[in-house]
């Protein structure tokens, strides 16, 4: 059982990293299969290892999709696994570590890690069981002309103050649902709780235990401070995550948005929208409760980690395709994709708001082993309040009892 934190030191304070150099690419005749979310920065880092390293590998297939979070255990449990790299997030590594599903790479960051400086090896204790290479937090999204035609000169800062330049933008008649979040039922309401949570400062658990602490004044608060926003969300909210909540954007149909900031390049580039909206939107970072207080968000990175049930020579051969995408070259070709946690980045607008997030004060994502059924429950149970059909404390005590039930199974409660 996987029983300790993750920490990344630095990962969030500076970008660094080495010197190109020509691809290695591992032993031949080799089959390199990655599982991958689906968003331009993974595309990058996943495509630059391709086109290194295809023509030395028997086969190198990409799966690039929406569901990678709901797939990849299943998939790293046979053996020989259905894949031999899973590209994660903080959340992620914890839900495969918990299942042994992938294995350190301290060895081979010592072959061919000369581009992975210290703080981009993810260690638990002596172990680097994942290498980092971007940033992504949630952060406010503006229409700054849209504000401006309600009279608003400046960029909301609060939660209070989205509140009240959604509800000036509907009573100007300009839109019936100016805000955009990802509240999909599942995994994406419980973040959006989470957001709120965080920024309320609350504690998922009893410090030091894994016993519940959600069902707390901090909590109601996050509820009520979520619904206050999705009274001016699109009816459908609750089928919404970022690919919707993009194409409303993109679409000229919100003008206040909590999205990850991997969405900020595709919104703001000349494609899929129009100058108008583009021009416009202004990226800040998350909301806070209080003028100047913690943002409302949760840091992320993103990383590679090689699957355990894999031959040793196709494990080798997946670590040094994807160690080779991680240049200076990559990064410029691809700045405004992300906010890269390598050598050459060169923040411009699309960051801004994910920078700024993180000059606020933002807490990292919690990377504590229970972490993931408490994010599961809180994704099942926190609908009914949103849709009017239970209280803030009910929805919370709710939470609480499903997740003691899975936390026994699962050996973290007694």
């Amino acid at each position: 059982m996987f029983l300790k934190k993750i920490a990344v030191a630095g990962a969030f304070v500076g970008f660094m990293g080495s010197a190109a150099h020509a691809a290695n690419c591992g032993p031949d005749g080799q089959s390199i299969r990655i599982l991958a979310s689906d968003f331009p920065a993974i595309h990058a880092v996943a495509g630059l290892a391709e086109e290194n390293c295809a023509s030395s590998a028997s086969e190198f297939s990409r799966n690039h999709t929406t569901e990678a979070r709901q797939i990849m255990n299943a998939a790293l449990t046979p053996n020989p696994a259905e894949y031999t790299s899973v590209i994660v997030a903080n959340a992620t590594l914890t839900q495969l570590m918990n299942d042994g599903l992938v294995r350190p790479l301290n060895d081979l960051v010592k072959k061919y890690g000369e581009n992975i400086p210290p703080n981009l090896q993810i260690k638990i204790g002596d172990d680097v069981m994942a290498v980092a290479f971007m940033a992504n937090s949630q952060h406010l999204f503006s229409r700054k002309d849209i504000l401006e035609q309600v009279g608003i000169d400046t960029i909301p800062s609060t939660y209070g103050e989205v509140v009240a330049a959604a509800k000036a933008i509907r009573e100007a008649g300009i839109m019936e649902y100016p805000i955009v979040m990802n509240v999909k039922t599942g995994w994406n309401v419980a973040e959006s709780f989470n957001l709120a949570f965080m920024a309320h400062g609350g504690q998922f658990f009893k410090p030091g235990t894994a016993e519940p602490t959600v069902n707390s004044p901090e909590g109601v608060a996050a509820l009520e401070t979520l619904k206050s926003l999705v009274e001016y969300a699109h009816p459908d909210h609750l089928t919404q995550a970022s690919n919707e909540t993009q194409g409303l954007w993109e679409a000229g149909k919100a003008a206040l948005g909590i999205m990850w900031g991997s969405r900020g390049a595709p919104i703001i580039d000349d494609e899929g929208s129009s100058e108008e909206i583009t021009s416009n939107t202004v990226l800040s970072a998350a909301p806070s409760v209080e003028p100047g207080g913690v943002p409302g968000a949760t840091l992320w990175w993103d990383g590679f980690t090689i699957a355990t049930n894999v031959s040793d020579e196709e494990a080798e051969a997946a670590f040094a395709a994807l160690a080779s995408a991680l240049t200076p070259e990559m990064v410029a070709a691809n700045n405004d994709d992300a906010v890269w946690l390598l050598e050459g980045f060169n923040p411009g607008p699309a960051a801004a708001g994910v920078t700024a997030t993180v000059q606020g004060g933002a807490k990292p994502y919690p990377m504590i082993p229970q972490i993931g059924i408490m994010h599961g429950v809180l994704g099942n149970e926190l609908t009914d309040f949103l849709k009017g059909g239970e209280s803030a404390e009910q929805a919370l005590a709710d939470a609480e009892a499903a997740y003691i039930t899975a936390a026994k199974e699962a050996g973290f409660l007694k």
